[in-house]
């Protein structure tokens, strides 16, 4: 896998589309979506995860990462089209919901590729989403072929603990998603201490019950990979001393997921 970065610096690039700020792509990606995927990371992200693995991607504003157009990231997927038959494009971040217009127009620039329709795919914790407001990010979910959307815990004391953020907004945007049918799969990293507990996962499952538009669950164990990270910019590491989740149990907490869903279909009568 190969991970680039656009010069920050020059002229701003000339484009029919909205301007993106991004912090890099992935050529190579294979865990974002199905496929071997081009991943496209934005740049500004307003969670403050405790076990984020890139806080390189918080920052936003004029400064923050690089100002790229769609035309660039295009060219730079087709260079390398053959790898991506059975796969496609996944915007991630950061957040892509901070910047609509450029991953609307970039989706849809994908599906009208002379070479072949792109599956596109948004890798999105939805907590930009305004349930207000939710025109905001029409044009985005009508592109969107698949979201990745992450759940960062089932209880909103423990989704405000572990991310700073209230989880309303998240979940509202599952609920547009199901109301849109868009094919959905349901990411929930399982740490040590705040997620990693039978009686949590199966809360999860009763959380996405309603949700008919999904179609997968991924378990994501959490890792110390991103320590560095924060030692390069001078940040203290929130999870320090918290041990990466054993894989093991993965298979046991997946389970207590699908339990509440089923669970709690079999009560309302789904």
């Amino acid at each position: 896998m190969a991970r680039k970065t656009f010069d920050a610096v020059g002229e701003q690039p000339r484009s029919v589309y909205a301007l993106g700020r991004i912090h890099s792509v992935e050529s190579m990606g294979t865990v974002d979506g199905p496929g071997i995927r081009f991943v496209v990371f934005t740049q500004g992200c307003p969670m403050r995860c405790l076990f984020c693995h890139n806080p390189d991607t918080w920052q936003t504003g004029p400064s923050a990462g690089s100002l790229v157009s769609v035309e660039q990231l295009v060219d730079e997927f087709e260079s390398n089209r053959a790898f991506y038959r059975t796969g496609g494009i996944t915007v991630s971040g950061g957040e892509p919901l901070l910047q609509p217009e450029f991953v609307a127009d970039l989706f849809a620039a994908m599906h009208v590729r002379p070479a072949g329709r792109v599956h596109t795919c948004l890798d999105s914790c939805g907590y930009a989403f305004d349930p207000a407001h939710p025109e905001r990010v029409g044009r985005v979910l009508d592109e969107c072929d698949l979201v990745l959307l992450d759940i960062k815990h089932a209880d909103p004391a423990g989704h405000r603990a572990l991310t700073g953020r209230d989880p309303a907004r998240i979940l509202a945007f599952g609920d547009e998603l199901a109301r849109r049918g868009i094919k959905t799969v349901i990411r929930h990293v399982i740490v040590p201490g705040y997620t990693d507990t039978v009686e949590e996962c199966t809360a999860l499952g009763r959380l996405i019950a309603p949700w008919g538009n999904v179609v997968g669950l991924e378990m994501l164990p959490y890792h110390t990979m991103g320590v560095v990270k924060y030692e390069q910019l001078g940040l203290a590491y929130p999870l320090e001393g918290v041990p990466p989740m054993d894989k093991e149990r993965i298979p046991e907490l997946r389970a207590a997921v699908l339990d509440g869903m089923r669970a709690a279909r079999a009560s309302s009568g789904a």
